[in-house]
């Protein structure tokens, strides 16, 4: 492999740090830099394993500081940019909206901008350049529980403020191929779980409710669907996309693995139950069903076989065994978790980075 200078934005985070935990390890020859503004979902702690590698830098900066991102990219001859920096939890985008508008649309905006200015000030240009935006299949809207899955021609119809800032950069990234000729491409994928997914989200929740005998709050009655995916997989998949997908495509990303959300919650109980000596269904008490959130989407379901037939890619673990390997995960790695709801993590990163 050629050396390459590779920004991974959001780096931090749940998927990104996955994203540049298989980069580093795997590409000893490109210089990984993680870029994170270490929000409340920005965590270093995810990735202590490769903190020390030579290929690995970190850089503190928010994706919408367009002057600092240009510099960045001149001065480490940026040639691959990953983004997946971006508020991510439709329930706080529902009571806070301009945060997702800002980040998801103009922190876009800033990166593609800076791109353009840099690759096009160099004698080859966009020449072996690739700027890569990872998005969401919420961007599809909602599907019916009995229709087909969403295709990377299905039209876009997001119904919260979340999905629509999505939309609304995945259109930026395609309009900067149309109209300057920018390498680009998009994916949406389903939903992702795995190790270190901020305890915010519905399994690292209810693991966590669980272990400590908390309700387990189901919006309506449990029957929305969606699609899972394991997040080693989805990184794989970026890896394949970044290194062998075409230019100007989208890809969808899904697990094939669909369920309904008490199905689901249903398992986790069952498979912590088991772990922790529990007898069998002594958590499903614990489920206590919540007035449905607001605009909530029936059915997310994607349709991988464009990724599968181009480039091979296919998911390698059923929900069954992911998510044993979860609840283990979360369950072994409970300080951790502790201190993300305490806030520690938080309280050390912003003390080392408070001359920034």
């Amino acid at each position: 492999m050629a050396k390459r200078n590779i920004v991974i934005t959001g780096g931090a985070g749940f998927i990104g740090s996955h994203v540049v935990r298989l980069f580093v390890n795997k590409y000893p020859e490109y210089n990984i830099i993680n870029l994170d503004k270490l929000t409340y979902a920005g965590n270093l702690d995810n990735l202590k394993d490769i903190e020390n590698k030579p290929n690995y830098k970190f850089v503190k900066m928010d994706i919408c500081d367009f002057e600092p991102f240009y510099r960045l990219m001149q001065e480490e001859k940026i040639d691959g940019i990953i983004h997946l920096a971006a508020e991510s939890h439709v329930d706080r985008s529902i009571k806070d909206p301009f945060t997702f508008a800002k980040t998801n649309v103009m922190g876009t905006l800033s990166l593609l901008q800076a791109a353009k200015l840099y690759w096009e000030s160099l004698p080859e240009g966009y020449e072996g350049k690739r700027f890569y935006h990872i998005s969401t299949d919420e961007v599809y809207g909602s599907l019916a529980l009995d229709s087909e899955l969403f295709r990377e021609d299905t039209p876009y119809s997001p119904h919260s403020p979340y999905s629509a800032s999505k939309a609304s950069s995945d259109h930026f990234v395609r309009a900067y191929h149309d109209t300057y000729g920018m390498p680009t491409i998009v994916t949406n994928c389903s939903n992702n779980y795995g190790p270190y997914q901020f305890p915010e989200k519905l399994i690292p929740l209810f693991i966590n409710n669980i272990r400590q005998r908390k309700p387990l709050p189901v919006y309506g009655k449990g029957e929305n669907v969606l699609d899972w995916l394991y997040v080693e997989d989805h990184a794989r998949a970026i890896d394949l996309i970044f290194h062998r997908g075409k230019i100007a495509e989208t890809y969808n990303i899904g697990g094939f693995n669909e369920w309904k959300n008490i199905d689901l919650i249903k398992v986790i109980i069952k498979t912590v139950d088991r772990i922790l000596g529990n007898p069998e269904g002594h958590s499903l008490s614990l489920i206590t069903y919540v007035t449905d959130r607001l605009g909530h989407d029936a059915r997310y379901a994607i349709d991988s076989t464009k990724l599968q037939k181009e480039l091979g890619w296919e998911p390698s673990l059923q929900f069954e065994e992911g998510i044993e390997k979860t609840v283990r995960w979360y369950l072994d790695n409970q300080e951790w978790i502790d201190n993300i709801i305490s806030g520690e993590y938080q309280k050390y990163y912003d003390s080392m980075y408070s001359n920034l």
